[in-house]
This record gives C-alpha cells, structure tokens and sequence, in this order.
C-alpha cells in the first residue's frame, strides 16, 4: 500500500512540475516579445529623430555663413547613430553601452548645432527652422518616453527570470537578465548655470 501511495505523490509532483515549468516557459516567453515590442517603439522614436535631422541640416545650411563643421559634425553622428543596432533578444552590457554612447554622440552634435543657431537670428526667426525644433524636441521626449517603458518591460523580464519557480525554467531554457538604459555619465551632477 505504502509503495502505491509514493507512486501517486511522485506523479503528482512530476504532474504540477511540468505544469508549473511550461507555465514558467510562457510567461518568459511572452515577458522577452514585450521587450522586443517595446524595443521596436524606442526604435521609431530615434529613427524619426534621425529622419528630422536632414530636414533640420538643410534649414540651417541656407545661412550662407553657417559654421559648416557644425553641420559635418551632426550628419557624421547622424551616420554612426543609425548604423548602431541591437537585437533585444541577445542584448548585452556593451551593446547597450555602445548604443547609448552613439545616440549620446548625435544628442551632443544636435545641442552643439542648437548652440551655434543662436548667432543667426534671421534663422531663430525662420517658421520651418522653429517647426523643425520643435518636433525634435518632441521627438526627444518621445524617446524617454519610449526608453521608459522598455526599462520597465526589461525589469519585469529580469523579475521573472530570477524569481522561484521561474528561475528554473530560466536557467533549464537559457533565459538571461537584459540590460537596461542607463543615465549617462555625470548626469547625477546639475549644470552650473552662469549669468555673468
């Protein structure tokens, strides 16, 4: 009797385990195409930055003495941006590093640009230049936007994967922790403003 009843507890174990790691697998499964769903928005939003960027060269280089290294600058980093993929699947530490570091070399280029604008006034004053600003300004709050919601998709993966029983289908299946965005370096520090 007693061997009947260890028979009966082992197939019920065996049974919610199965159970409970299919389940596991699931829920990976769908937590990592929720990254790669919202890894696609964050890559709209920085093409559509990338697809203004042309449009915003062209309006400043009409300024017949506008500073043309400026300009090579910002299409060069441009370049480099929209060359920097990822594959979200198999991101890691330094992909996202190297991804971040192109879109901060474009983001620096753009402010330099923006900087540069303000010798122009006739080019301030121009209705396609501040339409062009302010869709990239829109743009760029687009891209935290997106860039939060794929921080938070990554955390609820990264969750998942180190939790129990999930864990196990993680380790069993060669589910990973994926990196996130990071703030940039130095950007714990406030700007010193100056107006002397």
């Amino acid at each position: 009797m007693k061997k009947w009843i260890v028979i009966i507890l082992i197939a019920v174990v065996a049974v919610f385990g199965g159970i409970t790691l299919k389940n596991s697998y699931n829920d990976l499964v769908k937590a990592e195409e929720d990254i790669n769903s919202v890894w696609a928005n964050v890559e709209s939003a920085y093409q559509r930055r990338a697809d203004l960027i042309p449009n915003l060269v062209n309006a400043v280089k009409g300024q017949a003495n506008f500073e043309k290294e400026t300009l090579t600058n910002v299409v060069e980093a441009r370049a480099k941006a929209t060359q920097t993929k990822i594959d979200p699947s198999n991101a890691t530490e330094e992909q996202m590093a190297q991804f971040q570091q192109a879109q901060q070399g474009l983001n620096s280029a753009l402010s330099r640009l923006l900087v540069s604008v303000e010798k122009y006034p006739e080019l301030k004053a121009h209705e396609g230049f501040l339409n062009l600003q302010a869709q990239l300004e829109g743009t760029e709050n687009r891209i935290n936007v997106e860039r939060n919601s794929f921080n938070g998709a990554v955390k609820e993966y990264n969750k998942q994967v180190r939790q129990f029983p999930t864990k196990l289908a993680a380790m069993i299946f060669g589910f990973k922790a994926k990196p996130q965005f990071k703030a940039e370096v130095g950007s714990e520090k406030a700007p010193v403003v100056n107006f002397n």
